[in-house]
């Protein structure tokens, strides 16, 4: 094969991740749906070999199961899975919150405030997934400005890691909340709290605030999963 040939394959194994990853996060392939390859290329429009090297990249972050002779299936979710990653996220994103106290300056500070800012600004949009979306893509930027004071490209990346472990459960909690105006109200005392506590330069305090602020979600969740019958 040529070396075009191999970038082409290339990228649409990653148009073919990206996509199937989508629709498993979002809810359109439940847990334990097997994943037919035949359908998947209709449905995405993209050959096997794409779409095996996309499987494989999400089996690697446990959001699909390899079974041999049984093909691919949507990884199942439990609740004690939703505890221990979101505990693990938790803890992965206070510590990450501690340094950047410590070693953020003027600059994160400003931009703590202006994404804080923005992501208040969401209110009230016509088309509830177009709420869904940019109050999900700025919060997401919030977090992150915040996080990337740390210092640490290497916690960052498990950072990323631990978001897409989350990604199906905070999915559940992400829709029960941005269509309530008064969990949204919640939320925005939230943040301005934690604002307050990442600004007065106490890491430990802010740590711990970030802790809270990341398992907040978790009775929300339990709720949902055990209304679908997931224990």
């Amino acid at each position: 094969m040529t070396g075009t040939g191999t970038e082409e394959k290339s990228n649409l194994a990653d148009i073919a991740y990206v996509q199937l990853k989508r629709d498993i996060t979002e809810g359109v392939f439940r847990p334990g749906d097997k994943l037919l390859m035949s359908a998947l290329r209709e449905r995405y429009d993209i050959g096997a070999g794409p779409m095996r090297e996309a499987l494989s990249r999400l089996v690697a972050e446990r959001l699909v199961t390899a079974a041999s002779q049984r093909g691919f299936r949507v990884a199942t979710m439990s609740i004690d899975e939703l505890r221990d990653i979101y505990f693990a996220r938790a803890q992965l994103e206070a510590l990450i919150t501690e340094l950047a106290v410590q070693k953020g300056g003027d600059s994160w500070e400003a931009g703590i405030i202006a994404a804080a800012h923005t992501l208040s600004r969401v209110t009230e949009i016509h088309a509830p997934e177009e709420m869904l979306t940019l109050w999900d893509s700025r919060h997401k930027a919030f977090h992150l400005a915040i996080a990337s004071g740390c210092g640490s490209p290497k916690l960052l990346e498990l950072r990323e890691t631990m978001l897409d472990q989350a990604e199906r459960y905070r999915q559940l909690w992400l829709r029960e909340m941005v269509f309530s105006s008064e969990a949204l109200e919640r939320k925005r005392e939230e943040h301005r709290v934690l604002v307050d506590k990442l600004l007065s330069g106490k890491s430990t305090e802010a740590r711990q605030e970030m802790f809270e602020h990341m398992m907040n979600p978790i009775p929300i969740i339990t709720e949902i999963l055990c209304q679908r019958g997931i224990r």
